[in-house]
């Protein structure tokens, strides 16, 4: 008994705890990926679309000024799928974490929570936290990421 025990110590001990932070908006996501040997960043850019609605009728002179038609739907539900590829990618690359910690200025961060919430269940179990943080750089993301799984620098 105390041999599988020392063996089970031993097994557990080498295999490190993988936790990765990430701070991520409709842009871009930052990860960091923290084990005991070693720190990782990267940056994943999102092909998510920026919607500026362009065109007119052509009447400047109407009453209340040009009436522009928008096709909302369309683009909203472009702009749908464009997130699910984005958070798509970022799972199967956060897919081996032990601890996930999201990070965001906007409501990035809780939107991709919601999705591994419905679609991927195991990795949402291990969302540890969903914070909204300012635009940050690189330096900072690092040590926020740090600081919040208790790495020292």
């Amino acid at each position: 008994m105390l041999l599988k025990f020392v063996i089970f110590s031993l097994i557990f001990k080498t295999q490190s705890m993988k936790n990765i932070g990430i701070w991520l908006d409709k842009e871009k996501a930052h990860l960091v990926t923290l084990t005991e040997e070693s720190e990782k960043f990267e940056t994943i850019v999102s092909e998510i679309e920026v919607f500026r609605p362009h065109g007119g009728s052509g009447t400047k002179s109407a009453k209340w000024g040009p009436q522009d038609v928008v096709q909302d739907s369309r683009y909203l539900e472009r702009e749908k799928h464009q997130y699910k590829t984005y958070f798509k990618d970022l799972a199967k690359i956060i897919k081996t974490a032990d601890a996930i910690a999201l990070f965001g200025p906007a409501e990035t961060a809780a939107k991709f929570k919601k999705e591994l919430d419905e679609n991927y269940p195991s990795l949402a179990a291990k969302v540890k936290s969903v914070t909204k943080v300012d635009s940050m750089t690189k330096n900072q993301i690092r040590k926020l990421v740090r600081e919040f799984f208790g790495k020292p620098a």
